[in-house]
C-alpha cells in the first residue's frame, strides 16, 4: 500500500466561479459586449429574489395584485406613448373617460366637463393641485393690486412629504400644524391660527399615512367659512385623497368630503393605491375649469395633432390608463365595494387581534382605510423594547412592517402600521398574527433576561 495521499483538490472561488458564467454583470462601468439575453434575464432575476415579497409587504399602500386581464393590457400597452393622443385617440379617450368617471364619484357639479388629468401619482397630482392654488392666489392678489409674496399652505404635521417638497420646489411657506397626543391629524379649532391673507389653501387628507384615519373635511370648510366670514379671506380646500378618495366613495358614501363642498377646490388621488393598479399611476381633478388657471395648461402641436397639457413630465407609458379603465369598468361601483369592504375587514379584524396582544396599544383600527396603526404599550418599553425591534424580528418571517416616528409634535413617539390591500387574504392575515404573537412572546422573554 502507498503512503502517498491522494491530493484534496483546491476548492474553487466565488469570484472564479462567477468568472466562469455565462453572465456576469458589470457594477462598475458601462459594458462593452452584448450579452446573452436568458443569460441576462436570469442573472437580473436572481437579483430580484433578494427583494422582500410584495403580497407579504403591509408597508405600502400601492397595489401589488392585479388580476390577469389587467396585467397583460398593461403589457400590450406599454410602447404607446400616452401623450401621442393623435396616433393613440383611442387611450386618450380611455383617460378622458376615467376622469369623468371619477368626476361623477366625486360628485362635480359637471362631470360630463371634467377638468383632470392623470399623473405619474399623488405627488405629481399633489404639485399640480399646489400650483394651481398658488396661480389663482396670485391671480386675485393682482386683480386687488396686492403684493404676491411670502405665500403659505397649511396642513397637518401628517402630511404626506409630496406637500412639503411642492412648497420646496415652488417657494411656498409650508405652515404644518403639529401634532398631539390623541390627535394625528389636523383639526378644525386650529385653523385661525395659522391662516391669513396670504394662505393660498389649506390641505385636507383624505386617509393619513401615518395612521389611515380621514381628516373631518366638512369640518375644515366650515372652519374656513367662519374665517371668511370673519376677515374676509376666501381660502380654498384640497383634499389629498392619494388612498382615501378610492375608497370613502364605495365605503363610506354618506362622508361630506368632496365636490359636495364648495369649498373644495381640487382632489388628487393614486389609481396605484385602492385604484387596483400597479404603481404609479395618479389623478388630479378639479371643481370645473375656473378651478385651474387657463395659463397653467400649455397648448401642445407637435406630435402631429393638438392637444392641451398640464403636467410634470411628458412622455408616458399609457399602459397604467388602459389599466386603470379596466378596473373601472370590471368591477364597477359594486365590485370596488366588495373589494374594499373584504380589506376592511381584514384589517379590523387584523387591528382587533393585535389589540389582544398585551403589548400593543392601538392608534387606529381600519375602520376608515383599511389600515391601522399601533405602537408598543408602556409596559413593553419599560422592558427595554423598541419599535424597530417587532419590525426586525417580522421582517424575519418575511413581513414588511414600517416602524416610524410620528411627525412634529410626537416625534418621540413611535408607531407600526398595517396597510391591507387586495390579495392580504385571511389566511394570510390569520398567518401574520400568529407570527406577531410569537415575536412579542419572544421579544418579552429576551427582555425579562436581560433585565433579570
Amino acid at each position: 500500500m502507498s503512503s502517498t495521499s491522494t491530493p484534496v483538490p483546491s476548492l474553487p472561488s466565488l469570484a472564479s466561479l462567477c468568472a466562469a458564467d455565462s453572465f456576469t454583470p458589470s457594477e462598475t462601468a458601462f459594458p462593452r459586449e452584448e450579452s446573452d439575453p436568458r443569460a441576462v434575464y436570469g442573472a437580473i432575476r436572481d437579483e430580484l429574489l433578494l427583494d422582500g415579497r410584495t403580497r407579504l409587504n403591509l408597508a405600502t399602500f400601492g397595489t401589488t395584485w392585479m388580476e390577469d386581464e389587467a396585467r397583460q393590457l398593461m403589457f400590450e400597452t406599454a410602447d404607446k406613448n400616452l401623450v401621442d393622443t393623435e396616433e393613440y385617440p383611442q387611450v386618450a379617450d380611455m383617460e378622458a373617460r376615467c376622469v369623468r368617471m371619477l368626476a361623477d364619484l366625486w360628485h362635480a357639479p359637471d362631470p360630463a366637463r371634467a377638468t383632470g388629468c392623470s399623473t405619474t401619482g399623488s405627488s405629481e397630482s399633489a404639485m399640480l393641485a399646489g400650483l394651481a392654488l398658488k396661480r389663482r392666489w396670485e391671480h386675485r392678489r393682482r386683480a386687488a393690486g396686492k403684493d404676491t409674496a411670502r405665500p403659505n399652505l397649511v396642513a397637518g404635521a401628517n402630511v404626506q412629504v409630496c406637500w412639503k417638497k411642492f412648497c420646496s420646489y415652488f417657494d411656498v411657506e409650508p405652515r404644518l400644524v403639529p401634532l398631539a397626543p390623541g390627535r394625528l391629524h389636523l383639526t378644525p379649532d386650529l385653523l385661525a391660527q395659522y391662516c391669513d391673507e396670504r394662505t393660498v389653501g389649506v390641505v385636507g387628507i383624505l386617509g393619513s399615512t401615518f395612521d389611515g384615519s380621514y381628516e373631518p373635511i366638512a369640518d375644515l370648510c366650515m372652519a374656513l367659512d367662519g374665517i371668511e366670514q370673519a376677515t374676509g379671506h376666501d381660502i380654498p380646500v384640497h383634499v389629498d385623497g392619494a388612498s382615501g378618495a378610492m375608497v370613502a366613495p364605495f365605503l363610506d358614501p354618506d362622508l361630506l368630503w368632496d365636490f359636495q363642498l364648495s369649498r373644495v377646490a381640487s382632489i388628487n388621488t393614486s389609481g396605484h393605491k385602492y385604484g387596483q393598479v400597479f404603481p404609479g399611476l395618479g389623478w388630479a381633478l378639479w371643481r370645473d375649469a375656473d378651478a385651474l388657471p387657463a395659463d397653467l395648461v400649455h397648448h401642445v402641436d407637435y406630435l402631429g395633432g393638438e392637444m392641451n397639457t398640464f403636467s410634470l413630465t411628458f412622455t408616458r407609458p399609457a399602459s397604467h390608463v388602459a389599466a386603470q379603465y379596466y378596473t373601472f369598468t370590471r368591477y364597477g361601483h359594486e365590485g370596488m365595494r366588495r373589494l374594499h369592504l373584504e380589506s376592511r375587514r381584514t384589517a379590523r379584524a387584523v387591528a382587533a387581534g393585535v389589540a389582544e396582544i398585551d403589548l400593543f396599544d392601538l392608534f387606529t383600527d381600519g375602520s376608515q382605510l383599511p389600515a391601522f396603526a399601533f405602537r408598543l404599550s408602556d409596559r413593553a418599553h419599560a422592558l427595554g423594547i423598541h419599535e424597530r425591534d417587532v419590525a426586525q424580528a417580522m421582517r424575519g418571517r418575511g413581513w414588511q412592517v414600517p416602524a416610524y416616528p410620528l411627525p412634529t409634535g410626537l416625534t418621540e413617539t413611535w408607531a407600526l402600521r398595517v396597510v391591507v390591500r387586495t390579495g392580504f387574504t385571511p389566511r394570510l392575515a390569520s398567518l401574520f398574527l400568529d407570527d406577531l404573537r410569537q415575536t412579542a412572546r419572544t421579544l418579552r422573554a429576551h427582555a425579562l433576561v436581560s433585565t433579570a
